[in-house]
């Protein structure tokens, strides 16, 4: 659930780091953000995919908030 307290790697937690400030404030990610990815190991072509998928969480966490929209009862029955 939080994994600032999980047993990570160094490159796991770069990309989950860099996720979290996408998230919550994207207008200030910055040079230093994706260099702090390229020093634990990510590719540009990593980065571009760590950026998109984040991208497309964000956006349809958005959208299902925007208009009311729940998991069915089998979703929720698979212990996600």
């Amino acid at each position: 659930m939080n994994y600032r307290v999980a047993r990570l790697n160094k490159r796991q937690r770069a990309m989950l780091d860099f996720a979290v400030k996408l998230t919550a404030s994207p207008g200030s990610i910055e040079e230093g953000d994706r260099e702090r990815l390229r020093r634990a190991g990510f590719s540009e072509r990593d980065i571009w995919d760590i950026a998109s998928i984040i991208g497309f969480f964000n956006m349809s966490n958005r959208v299902a908030s925007a208009t009311d929209m729940r998991p069915n009862a089998v979703y929720h029955g698979q212990a996600r």
